[in-house]
């Protein structure tokens, strides 16, 4: 991964949307802290269940490259510039992450290693969707999208997901356990996706190529 291209993808990241969800997330977090409340288990679970929905909704974002078009003939692949753009966040988000569990009454936290399971999972999804869209589309944009899509399919889920699948589960049911081995099933499948749809398509890379060496 070549060195001298952390500045360019460092200053086209977008840090809006990743700085609005982290605030977000981190003030939705500090809500016991703040009221001084004692919230029951199932409540700090759902809490961090929502925090790490918010988390993931800025990272839809990461891949949002309004520099697409250009970069798209350069002869670093795409799949690498997408994965500096995963590497260079991600100390931030575990960093985040931490944070928001800090925040949460210790008294009543679920299984810390189950919830950032899901938490890696639901980041994970947001980011092979963001993968998924690059692909198949040509917007440099695709984060609203997304979002907005990632949005959907955390309220659907918990409605359609079949009941033996047990990923929403509270932290003292029997199938925790169970249940997040196919969160971790899950986290592995979308990251496959996601590098499966890293590649620029040959057509679509070729016909730039061609374009951007064609007489103006």
């Amino acid at each position: 991964m070549a060195p001298e291209l952390v500045g360019p993808v460092w200053r086209t990241l977008p840090w809006r949307a990743l700085a609005a969800a982290g605030t977000l997330g981190l003030l939705v977090a500090a809500t016991p802290l703040v009221t001084g409340g004692e919230p029951a288990p199932w409540q700090t679970l759902l809490l961090l269940r929502g925090v790490a929905l918010i988390g993931a909704l800025g990272l839809a974002f990461l891949l949002d490259d309004p520099a697409r078009h250009l970069t798209a003939p350069l002869p670093t692949p795409r799949p690498v510039r997408q994965a500096l753009r995963v590497v260079l966040v991600a100390p931030l988000a575990a960093l985040w992450w931490t944070a928001v569990l800090l925040l949460t009454p210790s008294a009543s936290r679920p299984p810390v290693g189950g919830v950032t399971l899901e938490a890696a999972a639901v980041g994970v999804l947001a980011l092979a969707a963001a993968a998924l869209a690059v692909r198949l589309t040509d917007e440099a944009r695709p984060g609203p999208f997304v979002a907005s899509s990632l949005l959907l399919t955390a309220v659907l889920a918990p409605l359609l997901a079949p009941e033996g699948w047990a990923l929403f589960v509270q932290g003292d049911d029997p199938r925790w356990s169970a249940g997040h081995d196919r969160w971790a099933v899950l986290a592995v499948a979308a990251a496959v996706v996601g590098a499966l749809c890293g590649p620029e398509p040959l057509g679509r890379g070729a016909r730039r190529i061609g374009g951007a060496g064609a007489p103006v």
